[in-house]
């Protein structure tokens, strides 16, 4: 009886975790959201021009081999966060918290698995591991270009209106399916996590007593295959939907796009300076 009740509270909790964690998800994304229409720096430039800097970014970052090149680029990428009204507490973290961790699981192996001399010798049997300086140094540039890169999307999502972000996708004659998939996914999401969150506030409003961990485990499995059926069902009224008022497949945006002199030559000196981040890595090592 007692181990029933400790699996009944361990599941209850596991639930409210669960809701709490949808509700942050959907708080956050809301809380987003607020930062694209702040009077900031990035949120005054045209969302094609944008679009275009920081793909040049990406792709300096991306070709970059230099620790101190990758290094600028990130301090450039927090004087334009400071400049268009981003926290910075919100900004370091949403971006350094998981990607040490994920990024070092990536770079363990060609860190230990190295030739040539080494700092220490891990033996295992007739192999001998260990680390080296190049190799340490290689992974603390792979994780800089991924927080970079990482750091460079943030800043455009949080800047930028999401349909002001998948019509500047247009801009670029990216193909109409992708956009329309992007934008499908990204608005829908939000509708299918509150509709898990209506259904637990629905079974904890009528769970009376306290319920055995068997009772809990079909719940949660019942309610999966409802979720599923009700996302399917959803998907085609809702394309069934569009297609009567006349859809076409073009993603349209209130906001009226025009390039001013001052987009243009926020888009060139970011391609210069791109450029220049590049050319430069090969001599600051």
């Amino acid at each position: 009886m007692v181990a029933a009740t400790k699996s009944s509270q361990f599941q209850i909790g596991w639930l409210e975790k669960t809701l709490s964690g949808i509700s942050s998800s959907i708080e956050q994304a809301v809380f987003t959201e607020e930062h694209s229409h702040k009077n900031g720096w990035l949120q005054r430039i045209d969302p094609r021009a944008k679009l275009g800097m920081f793909l040049c970014f990406v792709l300096a970052a991306s070709l970059s081999r230099s620790f101190f090149a990758l290094l600028i680029c990130y301090l450039v990428l927090l004087l334009a966060a400071r400049a268009s009204l981003i926290p910075f507490d919100f900004f370091v973290r949403r971006v350094w918290i998981g990607i040490p961790f994920f990024a070092g699981i990536v770079m363990l192996p060609a860190i230990f698995f190295t030739n040539g001399p080494r700092l220490f010798d891990l033996p295992i049997g007739l192999y001998h591991f260990g680390p080296s300086i190049e190799s340490i140094w290689s992974g603390c540039i792979f994780i800089l270009r991924v927080g970079v890169s990482v750091s460079l999307a943030v800043l455009l999502i949080l800047t930028t209106p999401w349909a002001d972000l998948l019509k500047s996708l247009q801009a670029l004659r990216v193909p109409a399916v992708f956009t329309l998939l992007l934008s499908m996914t990204y608005r829908y999401i939000f509708l299918f996590l509150h509709t898990a969150n209506g259904m637990f506030e629905a079974r904890k409003s009528r769970t009376v007593g306290r319920t055995s961990g068997r009772e809990q485990r079909q719940w949660i499995s019942g309610s999966m295959g409802s979720l599923m059926h009700r996302s399917f069902r959803m998907s085609n009224e809702v394309y069934a939907a569009m297609m009567a008022r006349g859809f076409t497949g073009q993603i349209r945006s209130y906001s009226a796009y025009r390039m001013r002199w001052l987009d243009w030559l926020a888009l060139g000196i970011s391609f210069l300076l791109s450029i220049v981040l590049v050319i430069s890595g090969g001599y600051l090592r």
